[in-house]
């Protein structure tokens, strides 16, 4: 049986531990790994690694993982993991990637790869010339609702795309009143890598990239709405990095894009994140998992009359998409993808490439809101 050996390196914070462990490499391993295009079955093998002992030992016995160490530097020597994993902090991110690539291993993180995009290029460029795998998670695009959205455009559903609407975020906690924070404290920290433009910006070029144009400008206006807050042990902190920002995008064949991110704002929608596209035949609505559409024919025809109550019920007026097939959990789903990547040379459209883009976009995004202006997005060079 062919076998990968993956260093997972930052698994004990909420994104690492629940989706790329759990959710992903784990629930990999106990399915019996995957089955090859030769019919052999792909054994994964995890070593976990992290800085506090006590913490990294406990999670490995939890979850019966036979290994794992403190000791990143021996990990990357060691010629039995071929893959290299890292979900830690955005500040580290780069560093650990260059080395784990200087030690012969396929890569394969979170977002953002950096925090500039300098170093996000030469990245890029170092694991385009190695030879080696690499990729970057792009999560959104293997949700069930996104998926439906793709489904509908190579169908010909929407006609000509004209715009796109996002609406993404939810109310954080302030951590006062006894209620604890939903996110880590260093999401409101400069120094720390935090930032919401940093952060959804580089989701929302691979998402607009992928499924409605390639971004070619951006206008960006970010805030601060909430000044301080508490962090994990209790103390007061001020918050010196954006928590919203709010996005115009323009995209190739004139398509237009709106996305607002908040972590200040109460959810009166259908889920905590939403695309609404809109085409010359149709138009369709998205959430994490579901999808409604409306085409042209069944367009209601509204007259605008400020003195009565509206009488059309709106949302009765659209089609729910329905499930058509069993959906995986989008973690999982491209992580199944990276592993036949390396292990058969599978399709994989998400290289460190598309990670540089992404910071390329948020840079933008704060150049934009720092300079008050529209900005171009040119083409990068690997």
């Amino acid at each position: 049986m062919p076998r990968l050996g993956i260093i997972l390196h930052g698994v004990t914070g909420r994104m690492g531990y629940n989706q790329h462990l759990v959710r992903s490499i784990l629930a990999i391993r106990d399915q019996g790994g995957l089955t090859l295009k030769s019919g052999e079955r792909l054994e994964i093998d995890p070593i976990i690694v992290g800085r506090n002992r006590d913490k990294i030992e406990q999670l490995a016995k939890r979850h019966n993982i036979a290994r794992w160490s403190i000791d990143l530097d021996a990990a990357l020597a060691d010629p039995n993991d071929q893959i290299f994993f890292d979900a830690g902090t955005t500040l580290m991110r780069a560093e650990l990637i260059g080395r784990a690539l200087d030690a012969g291993k396929h890569v394969y993180c979170e977002k953002p790869i950096s925090d500039d995009l300098r170093t996000a290029v030469k990245l890029a460029r170092k694991a385009r010339s190695s030879g080696l795998k690499h990729g970057v998670v792009q999560d959104k695009l293997f949700l069930p609702g996104l998926r439906k959205l793709a489904l509908l455009r190579e169908s010909g559903f929407f006609g000509k795309i004209l715009s796109v609407r996002g609406e993404f975020g939810y109310w954080v906690f302030e951590g006062d009143w006894g209620v604890p924070a939903q996110r880590p404290s260093w999401n409101y920290r400069k120094q720390d890598g935090g930032g919401i433009i940093l952060d959804m910006l580089c989701h929302w070029r691979y998402v607009l990239d992928n499924l409605f144009g390639e971004v070619k400008a951006v206008s960006c206006l970010g805030a601060t709405h909430i000044p301080s807050r508490i962090d994990e042990q209790g103390r007061a902190y001020d918050c010196d990095t954006d928590d919203a920002a709010y996005a115009t995008f323009e995209l190739e064949g004139g398509v237009i894009a709106q996305i607002n991110s908040s972590w200040a704002v109460r959810v009166r929608r259908d889920d905590l994140v939403t695309f609404q596209v809109d085409g010359t035949h149709g138009s369709a609505v998205a959430g994490l998992t579901k999808c409604w559409t409306q085409h042209r024919v069944n367009t209601p025809k509204p007259v605008w009359n400020p003195d009565q109550p509206q009488t059309i019920d709106f949302y009765k007026t659209w089609d729910e998409v329905p499930d058509t097939q069993v959906f995986d959990n989008g973690f999982k789903a491209q992580w199944e993808m990276f592993l036949r990547h390396v292990a058969e040379d599978g399709p994989w459209p998400y290289g460190l490439e598309a990670g540089a883009k992404g910071v390329q976009l948020a840079e933008l995004g704060l150049k934009s809101w720092e300079e008050r202006r529209w900005l171009d997005v040119p083409a990068l060079e690997f």
